[in-house]
């Protein structure tokens, strides 16, 4: 009930808007073992000869300086399953003297984080409690997907421990939320983000109108894109990309074109993802020649034509019968290394075998052999050329 209250509410109010480092003691390997070290740690697959190894070194400054040393091993050991030898390489550092350097806990908390340890990562934060440690403790427990926990450890615990919530801690909630399909709760978390004085970003309100355009609720993102510009914040091109994608979904490819030349008087220049939706959107509804028209003009651009972009063009021209011009992209594609899908690959080797190219699409099959790793059913492909 209160959730369809709080929905209707929002409606009704949207629609009016859319109307209008630490110090260390020296370390015990000498410099030039260092290389050596990193090498080894980098080279070593065996998870428990990789904790050995690590904790054997674990007072030396090369590693205890080194984040993307510690963030490599922590995610080899998680990704092996073995949490418990993280927890034996942290919880001993944690408890000594680097305990008492925020930077240090800060690091440690998002480590259990990013393993997904979250009653580590909130055993950490509790140490050191601040700002920063508590959106790394915010991100382990958005990892779990429980939002009764992520709403309660939000609400309470910046209040008990003397601290605030910034703006990142807010778009993290605000993100989570919307993510899980609770749009109304989102929402609602920016209306205290403004409450606690802390001004919405660009990143607040396109998570937010990404979410309503993907939940089918266009009022109310039309509502969030007016109101970004009542309070003065200016679209980046993520938030273009989010409208263009809906107005595609929906067919409205003129509207979305307009969309792009708006983007591009505002200076902002269109990327490989915009491109790509257009192409999509105007093959999609037969304007094959517009889509064209605006693969080829990517050369006379800032950005030139990507994996998929390359697929989307070559899918649609074989759709379409236009196997000669396939052909071509599709050779330039994979001189790329850039290889279509299994499924375009063959619908274009029948197109020309059809059209009795039989040696344009050994040309195909040849190139797709080269293929690294191989691509798979390569019999199909040669039993279509006979």
């Amino acid at each position: 009930m209160l959730r369809n209250m709080l929905s209707s509410r929002l409606v009704r109010r949207l629609s009016t808007i859319s109307a209008i480092t630490p110090t260390i003691s020296s370390s015990p390997s000498a410099p030039s073992a260092a290389p050596h070290l990193l090498a080894q740690l980098k080279e070593e697959r065996d998870p428990e000869k990789l904790f050995l190894l690590f904790q054997r070194h674990s007072s030396s400054r090369l590693l205890i300086e080194n984040s993307f040393a510690y963030k490599d091993m922590v995610s080899r050991l998680a990704g092996a399953g073995r949490h418990d030898l993280v927890a034996q390489i942290l919880e001993p550092q944690l408890r000594g003297p680097l305990g008492r350097r925020h930077g240090f806990v800060l690091r440690v908390t998002s480590l259990y984080a990013h393993a997904s340890m979250v009653s580590h990562a909130i055993n950490a934060f509790y140490i050191y409690p601040t700002t920063k440690t508590f959106n790394a403790a915010l991100s382990a427990i958005i990892q779990s997907k429980d939002l009764a926990h992520l709403a309660q450890f939000f609400s309470e615990t910046p209040r008990a421990h003397g601290f605030s919530p910034d703006s990142f801690s807010f778009n993290l909630v605000i993100k989570a939320f919307s993510d899980m399909g609770f749009l109304d709760t989102a929402y609602l978390y920016m209306v205290e983000m403004e409450n606690a004085g802390i001004k919405p970003d660009i990143f607040t309100y396109t998570t937010l109108m990404d979410a309503f355009y993907k939940n089918n609720q266009p009022i109310i993102a039309n509502g969030l894109w007016n109101l970004m510009g009542l309070k003065g914040v200016r679209p980046n091109l993520a938030t273009f990309n989010s409208r263009i994608q809906y107005l595609i979904n929906k067919r409205k490819n003129w509207q979305a074109w307009n969309l792009t030349e708006k983007l591009v008087s505002l200076g902002i220049e269109p990327d490989e993802t915009t491109y790509n939706l257009l192409i999509k959107g105007f093959s999609r509804v037969g304007h094959l020649l517009m889509a064209k028209r605006i693969f080829f003009s990517l050369g006379q651009k800032l950005c030139s034509p990507n994996s998929k972009i390359y697929q989307t063009m070559i899918h649609y021209l074989c759709k379409n019968g236009e196997f000669d011009l396939a052909f071509k992209l599709c050779k330039e594609s994979m001189s790329k290394n850039w290889f279509p899908n299994f499924d375009t690959i063959t619908k274009l080797v029948e197109g020309l075998v059809e059209s009795s190219n039989h040696e344009k699409g050994r040309e195909i099959l040849e190139l797709v052999k080269r293929r690294v790793p191989p691509m798979k059913n390569l019999e199909v492909l040669k039993a279509l050329l006979g």
